[in-house]
């Protein structure tokens, strides 16, 4: 059954190629970036940006499953944004009813030994179920492709 799908950083590496993948089967496609007139990927393109709630309730109004790709690992207070951001998302999610949301997250193995990068991302996978919108975590090692490095 094809669903409403938001893919959040939709311009990225892994966001574009899954925009693609998900139309490719079926599924109606809202593709939120922050420039979304440059945006020439799959998918209806959709302004948004995870420091603004308004833009996140008109990206997320009517979408079943929201696949969260977002990270600010190039700030220096990458971790705190990271977590607002999450947060954001997770109530904007809720208020719009959607479903599911599923998060890219990384491997690593929750000794202590985690960089803060992924440390962060341990953090966002919490916070973005806090609202009550279920979370399907994924973790990945580095993604490499043709075009890429994630």
């Amino acid at each position: 059954m094809a669903k409403h799908v938001l893919v959040t950083g939709a311009s990225g590496f892994v966001g574009s190629r899954l925009a693609e993948a998900l139309v490719a089967d079926g599924h109606r496609v809202r593709a939120m970036t922050r420039r979304p007139d440059g945006y020439d990927g799959a998918g209806e393109p959709m302004a948004g940006d995870v420091d603004d709630p308004a833009s996140l309730s008109a990206a997320l109004t009517g979408i079943d499953v929201a696949y969260y790709l977002v990270h600010a690992l190039g700030s220096d207070d990458f971790e705190s944004r990271d977590a607002d951001a999450a947060r954001a998302f997770g109530v904007a999610a809720a208020e719009a009813g959607v479903e599911r949301i599923i998060y890219l997250g990384g491997l690593g193995d929750d000794d202590g030994t985690l960089s803060a990068h992924l440390r962060s991302r341990r953090e966002v996978e919490t916070l973005l179920g806090e609202a009550g919108v279920p979370v399907t975590v994924l973790r990945a090692a580095v993604v490499i492709g043709h075009g890429g490095i994630s």
